[in-house]
């Protein structure tokens, strides 16, 4: 008996040892596990808002749940974290066994395994080429590892550039998220296999140009090499893509990545857009950084809503629920900085929302099917919200040339949410909540124009052509003296285009005639840019704006006039 109880005692004590080895572990434990599987999980308790704001500036927070605040640590951050002594708990691996690969391309297209990285470039191959005139295969670039990152076009007569609204789904930004990866390629075989069988889906691709890009972060879910059995979250440099994103609130290093997807969506404007994440189940919409609400507040939260609550019409109770039963304004979850989301809103005048799809960021094989069976009615149904709301061509009054305009409303848009028509096309695509709306249109060398009384219907598009009519001088508006700026005088916000010379980080600096700064902040600008700036806080008065990069030391200045929100 003696012997008995003393071995007892002595494997609870192995026990408790164990135990608090994976609560505590040490340093070297956090270093071990991120050279070995190239991340390390951790939670720490929530340690209040001012420190987690500090946290997602220089690590990458996955999570905030129950009090508590997961964290993953890559080989650029590790030894930041060690060096702040938090108390952490290591999260142990999770069991990739579910994470099952397809023998065959025939295996993979059953949607119950996942494919190899030459499956899936198989797939992506042969959707273009069985249905030529709806879908077009792209790449969008290549990875760190010179893998491809691919999407495809569904679409009416796909190979033309029409005036329709172009929207974009991608999934897999975090490598070892990968349900929305299978989710994306069976979204893309059941637009194309029931187009012209099904009126909802044939009215999607008739009336929109539909990208969609199953796996951004190819070499993380490909870590191991080409089948899926070790993915991680970051890219092959150990960089979040999902924090890599030029940021008006920090300085901007973009990943090769980044870069070109930054100069795809940019080609392309799409109106609306959403990304596919894993970790957490819910729908997240704008702003990530900022606590103040967008402009179309109300807009976001409305199809996010609807988004949930269809998915709660086909799921069993409990999923899909977290937060405000499963829909929240990203700041009020937890701040994040040079989020996709923000900049695709904030810099490009789209509309993004984040879609978290599984608590289990990699999700097993055999819940694949359960996936998309929740999902895919919302999935098509949050596409045709771009067919709403209000839709028109500008055109110059005189030669009926299409026009780029600025389409604002005066007393709600603010933080960059008004839009723009296309340059070539003059086409536009403003998204509102129905209700009674005056929208104003301002062109530089035109006169402004507002339409008043415009009703915008429930799930109805009101379609418009607007006409503005030139000024009788126009002013230079090439870009031979730049900066160049414009519109100047503005009101909310100003566009600019730099020399060559200023692609990289450059800092902003905007001062009144009394030398007094009035803003100050770092970007990104990329060769060819429009960059636009924010000036709607600024009161009106004369300014100058500074632009220096901050690598080469060279600075540009020019003067531009803040007139009143009403005094267009």
């Amino acid at each position: 008996m003696v012997n008995h109880y003393f071995l007892i005692s002595f494997l609870l004590i192995l026990s408790t040892l164990k135990l608090n080895a994976q609560i505590l572990p040490t340093e070297q434990d956090l270093r071990d596990e991120v050279r070995k599987y190239g991340q390390a999980e951790v939670t720490i308790a929530w340690p209040g808002r001012e420190e987690t704001d500090i946290l997602t500036r220089n690590v990458s927070i996955e999570s905030v749940r129950e009090g508590k605040v997961t964290i993953s640590l890559s080989k650029r951050t590790v030894e930041w974290f060690i060096s702040g002594k938090y108390s952490y708990y290591l999260v142990p691996r999770a069991d990739t066994k579910g994470v099952l690969s397809a023998s065959s391309v025939n295996e993979a297209l059953a949607w119950q395994s996942y494919p190899t990285f030459t499956q899936y470039d198989s797939i992506m191959r042969s959707f273009a080429a069985t249905y030529p005139s709806i879908c077009r295969l792209d790449t969008i670039g290549t990875s760190v590892n010179g893998r491809l990152i691919l999407a495809l076009k569904i679409s009416e007569n796909v190979h033309a550039d029409g005036a329709k609204p172009q929207v974009f789904y991608t999934s897999t930004i975090h490598g070892d998220e990968t349900g929305g990866f299978i989710l994306m390629l069976r979204l893309a075989d059941y637009l194309l296999t029931n187009y012209s069988t099904d009126q909802r889906v044939t009215n999607l691709v008739n009336n929109l140009e539909i990208w969609i890009n199953p796996d951004f972060n190819v070499d993380g879910t490909y870590y191991s090499g080409n089948t899926i059995t070790d993915p991680v979250r970051y890219n092959a440099n150990g960089q979040d893509l999902n924090r890599n994103f030029p940021d008006p609130l920090q300085s901007y290093y973009p990943e090769k990545e980044t870069i070109e997807m930054v100069s795809f969506m940019k080609k392309h404007r799409f109106v609306l857009s959403a990304n596919f994440h894993a970790g957490d189940e819910v729908v997240n919409y704008p702003w990530d950084r900022w606590p103040r609400l967008h402009a179309d507040d109300t807009w976001f939260n409305y199809i996010s809503r609807a988004y949930a609550d269809t998915v709660h019409n086909h799921a069993p109770a409990g999923y899909l629920t977290d937060l405000d039963n499963g829909v929240t304004n990203g700041y009020a979850w937890y701040s994040v900085y040079g989020g996709r989301q923000d900049y695709m809103t904030y810099s490009l005048q789209g509309r993004e929302v984040t879609i978290e799809l599984d608590y289990t960021k990699t999700t097993p094989a055999s819940q694949l099917e359960n996936l998309w069976q929740y999902n895919w009615r919302s999935l098509v149904g949050y596409l045709e919200n771009a067919a709403y709301g209000v839709h028109g061509l500008v055109k110059d009054a005189t030669s009926l040339k299409p026009l780029s305009a600025e389409i604002y409303i005066h007393s709600h848009d603010k933080d960059s949410s008004q839009v723009y028509s296309d340059s070539l096309k003059g086409s536009f695509t403003r998204l509102l909540m129905p209700g009674t709306w005056n929208i104003s249109f301002h062109a530089y060398g035109y006169r402004d124009t507002t339409l008043t009384g415009l009703v915008v219907e429930d799930k109805t598009p009101l379609n418009l052509v607007v006409y503005l009519e030139p000024l009788s001088v126009k002013s230079d508006s090439s870009y031979k003296y730049l900066p160049f700026i414009w519109p100047n005088p503005a009101t909310s916000s100003i566009r600019c285009v730099l020399p060559q010379s200023f692609s990289g980080n450059i800092k902003v600096t905007v001062v009144d005639n009394a030398g007094k700064k009035a803003m100050e902040f770092n970007d990104y600008y990329f060769k060819g840019e429009q960059k636009e700036i924010d000036i709607s806080a600024l009161p009106a008065g004369s300014y100058f704006v500074v632009f220096r990069n901050l690598t080469t030391g060279e600075h540009l200045t020019s003067r531009i006039v803040v007139t009143g929100r009403f005094n267009r």
